[in-house]
């Protein structure tokens, strides 16, 4: 018990997760469709994921990304190259996969040439490129792909127009953070002792394997199909024949704690009261009500459960987007960004807190208000 105790204390968004999902059984007892509200299609996307990025490091299928990172001598470009390889990628493969790529190979590259500092800053801004990059592209986040599933009046040429302004206020706030963050030497070098390991010619099918399995995942993700679950049997089929131990690898923790959130998001949902006094506040307020709920469920249950109550569809999808920068739960983006990085330094939880509340804050405080004022140009 005393070691349950210790665990809990050190994965602090475990516990929160935990705390919330027996709070969301309290105030809504299960019914018989209760597990309907759980995103499963989330929770399996993130399975296969995981499983797969783990292959990633461990037969260095990214090789060439972090030969051509390492080239970069100065710690301005490696961060610009870095924050802006998420910001460009989580438009296409959603914010979370562009994270769960990236972060790590930021940590390798900052630890190799001996510039720790400036790991959770990076991070943090990566953490930020990620939630406003994916912003742009209606399959970049699950909110988007939730929230523009339900108008069919919403053109792709049409949400992409409207949500261009954010993207390009938040891509040049981005390069503005950097420079501050560099200020005292723009030009600091950055020298790595560590190579990358040459690919062994023997491991070549393991390579392909992980390879194509990636592209699947990503069809799965960008082509929004239902056969997911088909993907799902598919990938653990490859892995149990090509590399079985793969699985003793990955981060269950992680799931568990998507899991527990919306258990939680389907509890509040399911309730006949909260539900009431929703469709009275929300109307007009869209906005700044899925910034605050998102704080406690995360965006994707919040703009779930706040649809059905939505006048202003441009102030929810606006809100949803900017949620993610005021807390990790904002986003679960966020807490996959925060579980890498503790499985690297175990006992950097609160630093990391500290540091992304600083940073993402900073980011909120500029782009809340003019995001509340596109909220004025609907959608249709």
């Amino acid at each position: 018990m005393k070691k349950v105790f210790v665990f809990l204390k050190k994965d602090l968004m475990l516990t929160v997760s935990l705390l919330a999902a027996a709070a969301g059984l309290i105030i809504t007892p299960p019914k018989a469709d209760f597990f309907a509200g759980i995103d499963w299609r989330t929770l399996g996307t993130l399975f296969m994921m995981l499983c797969i990025l783990e292959g990633f490091k461990k037969e260095n299928v990214l090789r060439p990304v972090e030969n051509l990172a390492s080239r970069l001598g100065a710690t301005t470009a490696l961060s610009l190259f870095l924050i802006f390889g998420v910001f460009f990628t989580s438009m296409f493969v959603t914010n979370d996969v562009s994270l769960i790529i990236f972060v790590p190979l930021t940590i390798l590259l900052f630890r190799s040439g001996e510039k720790e500092k400036y790991i959770l800053p990076v991070i943090s801004m990566e953490n930020i490129a990620a939630i406003r990059g994916s912003l742009l592209m209606p399959f970049g986040s699950p909110q988007n792909l939730f929230l523009y599933g339900q108008v069919e009046e919403i053109s792709f040429t049409g949400f992409v127009l409207h949500m261009l302004p954010l993207c390009v206020m938040s891509a040049v706030l981005l390069v503005i953070f950097v420079l501050i963050l560099y200020r005292k030497n723009l030009k600091e070098r950055i020298a790595f002792t560590h190579e990358s390991a040459a690919w062994e010619k023997e491991k070549k099918p393991q390579r392909i394997t992980y390879t194509a399995l990636f592209a699947l995942v990503m069809l799965v993700i960008v082509t929004r199909t239902g056969l997911w679950w088909a993907a799902l049997i598919a990938v653990v089929a490859a892995l149990l024949i090509a590399d079985r131990k793969i699985f003793l690898r990955v981060d269950y923790v992680l799931i568990v704690t998507f899991l527990c959130f919306f258990i939680f998001s389907s509890s509040i949902a399911g309730n006949e009261k909260i539900a009431e006094f929703l469709g009275r506040q929300v109307a007009g307020r869209e906005y700044w009500w899925v910034i605050g709920l998102s704080q406690i469920i995360s965006n994707v249950p919040a703009s779930i459960v706040l649809y059905p109550f939505t006048k202003n569809f441009a102030g929810l999808i606006y809100g949803a987007d900017t949620a993610g920068l005021c807390s990790l739960i904002g986003s679960l983006a966020s807490v996959i960004n925060y579980r890498i990085y503790v499985r690297e330094y175990p006992d950097g939880g609160r630093k990391f807190i500290r540091t992304f509340t600083l940073v993402s804050w900073a980011f909120f405080a500029v782009v809340a208000v003019p995001g509340y004022l596109l909220t004025r140009w609907e959608f249709y």
